[in-house]
């Protein structure tokens, strides 16, 4: 799993949010553009290219793109 290629992904589910705006040191949910259905996408795109199933807690538990990559890998493994 590569970070830059996550924090990409994660970039895309976003329409109004200026790319430069995305690092994995991002804490996503102070973004203007958060909101749950960007969590559904998040959570479906997750689902599509790492084959892991993330739940609302861990959406919660993580404060930066870096930790919810971190949170996938562990579920991962």
């Amino acid at each position: 799993m590569d970070i830059q290629y996550f924090v990409e992904k994660f970039a895309e589910q976003f329409d109004e949010t200026d790319i430069d705006c995305f690092s994995p040191k991002t804490v996503f949910k102070e973004l203007d553009e958060w909101s749950s259905l960007i969590a559904l996408t998040l959570i479906a795109m997750i689902d599509e290219e790492y084959d892991v199933t993330l739940k609302g807690e861990d959406i919660r538990d993580a404060t930066t793109i870096e930790d919810l990559f971190t949170i996938i890998g562990k579920i991962k493994n």
